[in-house]
């Protein structure tokens, strides 16, 4: 999507947000708070005008532009938000409840398998949230801008989901609330900026991170290995 400049118009939210925070705070966080079979992207339907422009610009869908980066991507059999490739990786669109002039329902483009971004619970208060921008490094080694929300509505909001939404899983309950300590934790020890709307690993300086709770960080990452 960077590729495509449609980055700016997604929000990287839920569990994949971790990865952003654990490369600003210059920590790993044990991989079993990082399980997860799919990434959750915000649309933000306030700027939908650009982003038709923009994708109209590139004469193709939504779907397309993941099957650049995997080819086996395919809409998901009864999930119009969600796009699935051959290892089971599932991308889910999401956006606000409507409000004003947004379209509803929404198709990403004019292709008929193109995909409907779902309305989200509380999917408004995450669009209007603060940004946080962090580059990150993938498993190929290949760097990349992560837009997600600010940790502190990443706290707040997964303390509510574990709260208010009786019919989640306790599973995942636990799991919300393990995310949130660990982020409320790395915020605590300075390791994150508080109330920033973007920051990078070079905004922030190197920590002694010897002392963080054995349960959230296995080991630590020097933060210039990022920028090589």
């Amino acid at each position: 999507m960077e590729d495509a400049n449609l980055g700016p118009h997604f929000t990287v939210v839920g569990t994949h947000a971790l990865y952003a925070y654990e490369s600003a705070a210059s920590v790993r966080i044990v991989q079993g708070a990082l399980a997860t079979q799919d990434v959750d992207l915000l649309w933000d339907a306030r700027k939908r005008v650009r982003f038709i422009t923009s994708l109209d610009r590139l004469e193709t869908s939504m779907l397309r532009v993941l099957q650049r980066a995997d080819a086996t991507f395919v809409r998901k059999e009864g999930q119009l938000e969600t796009a699935i490739n051959a290892k089971g990786f599932e991308v889910d669109f999401l956006r606000r409840q409507p409000e004003g002039d947004d379209p509803h329902p929404f198709r990403f483009s004019d292709d008929e398998d193109d995909l409907w971004p779902v309305q989200a619970v509380r999917a408004g208060v995450l669009t209007n949230a603060p940004r946080f921008e962090q580059v990150v490094i993938a498993a190929t080694g290949r760097m990349t801008l992560m837009r997600t929300i600010a940790p502190e509505t990443f706290i707040e909001f997964k303390r509510w989901m574990a709260a208010n939404v009786p019919q989640r899983l306790e599973s995942k309950r636990r799991r919300d609330l393990r995310q949130a300590d660990i982020v409320q934790s790395l915020l605590e020890q300075g390791l994150l900026p508080v109330n920033a709307l973007s920051a990078t690993a070079i905004d922030l300086p190197l920590k002694n991170t010897l002392h963080t709770k054995p349960l959230y960080i296995d080991r630590c990452k020097l933060c210039f290995l990022l920028w090589k």
